[in-house]
């Protein structure tokens, strides 16, 4: 079936000497991964390499057979051309981060619009702002809403954080909970939208604190989730 889509690359790799398999998010498709021969070495061909940095977003013109094999992909244009993502180098350390976490945790081979719109608009957002320092941690923290294991928010007034099921209680019940400095700052993200981040000020340690726990929550929910082999590079960035 021939569809034309917007998507957000989440990973190219190289595939032999000239091709690229592409894994990317689309807004009608869920998640798709195409394989695009000769891409590395045509430079008269309709697709570009280069639209396939992490965390692009392109519009694809694809034949999907939905059979869960690689998909081909008939031709593709960049869809919003980013201002800073990949130029500054903090930024696209970020985003190099983000889109491991994606791969490892998005895994819908259907369409949801609402995850996709979160995705589009939170980049976008990222994109244009000076003040990012502190992205990354309310970006996971939001995005865990729509990988259905979102912080129990009735009940954020409680001091310990049971990364088990997702909920505040008064005291500690078994090894996943949190009752430090970790459980305010979650309580206080939990509050916050992209526009209020510039005013939570956070040391290197306590922002690499609170990340941790946050992939901790991650391996928890998500089966095969494991911290970003990128994690090392970004708090090199940060310090």
């Amino acid at each position: 079936m021939s569809i034309t889509t917007k998507g957000i690359v989440f990973s190219a790799i190289k595939y032999g000497e000239a091709d690229l398999i592409v894994k990317c998010f689309t807004q009608k498709s869920g998640l798709k991964t195409y394989l695009l021969r000769g891409v590395l070495k045509s430079r008269k061909g309709k697709i570009k390499a280069s639209l396939f940095q992490p965390l692009t977003q392109i519009e694809i013109v694809a034949n999907h057979k939905d059979k869960g094999t690689l998909e081909y992909m008939k031709d593709a244009k960049l869809e919003n051309m980013y201002q800073s993502l990949h130029t500054n180098v903090v930024k696209s350390t970020v985003v190099m981060f983000l889109s491991e976490v994606l791969r490892n945790a998005v895994r819908e081979e259907e369409a949801n619009p609402a995850l996709y719109n979160y995705l589009e608009t939170s980049l976008e957002w990222f994109d244009t702002q000076e003040k990012t320092v502190n992205f990354h941690l309310l970006f996971l923290l939001k995005l865990s809403r729509y990988l259905g294991f979102y912080p129990d928010v009735p009940l954020r007034k409680y001091p310990v954080f049971n990364l088990l099921d997702g909920t505040f209680q008064e005291v500690e019940t078994n090894d996943a909970c949190v009752s430090d400095e970790n459980v305010v700052l979650l309580q206080r993200l939990l509050g916050t939208d992209f526009d209020e981040l510039s005013s939570i000020k956070l040391n290197q340690v306590t922002r690499s604190g609170f990340l941790l726990m946050l992939l901790s929550y991650y391996e928890i929910h998500l089966q095969g989730f494991h911290k970003p082999k990128s994690l090392a590079v970004l708090n090199e960035i940060y310090n």
